[in-house]
């Protein structure tokens, strides 16, 4: 994804969007968790995997359509948070980055979508067709996750942000004490 040029335009988009949209002074790194010190983004995006799994492991037995549709409610109510968080971190990577960000969000728009459509399904008491569409929106959710690992893991998107180097100068403190 990460040298996909057919994402530049789009990835140019929604970086102007979060420019606009994050616009007020302060706003775009209160979003970032600068004043916890760590990145919000990926402590709340556990909220909504976090209930639309379980809706899916309820999904497994039969009896528990009431406590699936909340949670999946739940992580639909918990996700738009999520989306800004995002869009707060997302001008600030670069360009092979913001190509992975964009399908990272598409994948995973996607997948709310799938969530929106099970959960009203389940409103309407259309059970097999809220499980479907659950774990649909779970696979989809799944290739946004990875995208989004890989991201933090791989590109080192937001990593060691605040941090202060250590006393040889090195950004990553536990690398000055295993070189002793």
């Amino acid at each position: 994804m990460e040298n996909l040029r057919a994402a530049d335009r789009p990835a140019a988009a929604v970086a102007a969007v979060a420019r606009r949209l994050l616009r007020p002074p302060g706003l775009r790194e209160v979003l970032r968790g600068s004043w916890l010190g760590h990145p919000l983004h990926p402590l709340v995006i556990t909220v909504p995997i976090g209930a639309w799994a379980c809706a899916s492991v309820l999904d497994a037995r039969a009896g528990n359509e009431e406590a699936a549709r909340r949670l999946t409610g739940i992580g639909l109510a918990a996700a738009p948070a999520a989306v800004l968080l995002g869009l707060a971190d997302y001008d600030r990577l670069n360009r092979r980055q913001q190509r992975v960000g964009v399908v990272h969000a598409v994948a995973n728009t996607a997948a709310l979508a799938c969530f929106a459509a099970s959960y009203a399904a389940r409103r309407q008491e259309h059970h097999a067709k809220g499980k479907v569409l659950s774990l649909l929106g779970m696979s989809v959710l799944g290739v946004g996750g990875a995208l989004g690992g890989h991201l933090a893991y791989a590109q080192g998107a937001g990593v060691f942000r605040w941090q202060r180097p250590a006393e040889d100068g090195n950004v990553y403190p536990f690398e000055a004490r295993r070189a002793r």
